[in-house]
């Protein structure tokens, strides 16, 4: 099973990459633990959609502290000697706040992130749903979730390039970079298969998935 050699995975990609989704049905069809962000338990989300500026700092603060509660739990528990996968990655969160906050709120934000000395164990592999920005927007829509419908394409653009740049540079774990057009694990359940066999089959510290359904 891909979680003897992986024991903690992590699932990435912007918003309506399916992460969330991947990430639970990983975890119930080789029964290891979940840990989730669960971004609906944030009470500034909604408004953030609706005033990005005015809201941007405590929304990115709330996901701050959750995320770093969570796992410092799981390491205190020493429940990453279970295997995990998970469907947020603490060491990208400064991603979100370069890109939502001004200089000032940054600054904060930074001294906050700082303080914490936050510790988060390496994933022994980060899978990375790069996703074109239209079937993002496209899945936004269908899974009509009511403040999601507000959030502006130039957003969703600015945060895939984002996501993009930051995973192409990274290398302090493995990554699978998974061509996620096509991939959709929502509709296609043959899909969960073919990128469990093609996580099976990495040889090296940075590989592509490029899947073909034609």
């Amino acid at each position: 099973m891909i979680f003897d050699k992986y024991p903690y995975i992590v699932i990435e990609g912007p918003i309506g990459s399916g992460k969330t989704t991947l990430a639970q049905q990983l975890s119930d069809k080789f029964d290891v633990q979940l840990l989730s962000e669960k971004a609906e338990v944030n009470p500034f989300l909604p408004r953030f959609y609706q005033d990005a500026q005015r809201y941007a700092l405590p929304t990115q603060l709330f996901f701050l502290f959750q995320r770093s509660r969570q796992i410092a739990d799981m390491t205190q528990r020493d429940m990453f000697t279970q295997p995990t996968v998970a469907d947020f990655f603490l060491d990208k969160d400064p991603l979100f706040a370069r890109l939502n906050l001004d200089d000032e709120e940054y600054a904060l934000y930074h001294q906050i992130y700082s303080h914490l000395q936050l510790k988060s164990p390496h994933p022994d592999l980060i899978v990375y749903l790069q996703t074109p920005v239209d079937a993002l927007v496209e899945r936004i829509e269908e899974r009509n979730i009511s403040y999601e419908q507000e959030i502006p394409h130039e957003y969703v653009e600015r945060l895939a390039d984002a996501y993009s740049e930051f995973f192409h540079k990274y290398d302090a774990s493995p990554v699978l970079i998974v061509n996620n057009e096509k991939l959709n694990i929502i509709k296609d359940p043959s899909a969960l298969d073919l990128l469990i066999e093609r996580i099976g089959q990495i040889k090296s510290s940075r590989e592509y998935f490029n899947p073909n359904f034609d």
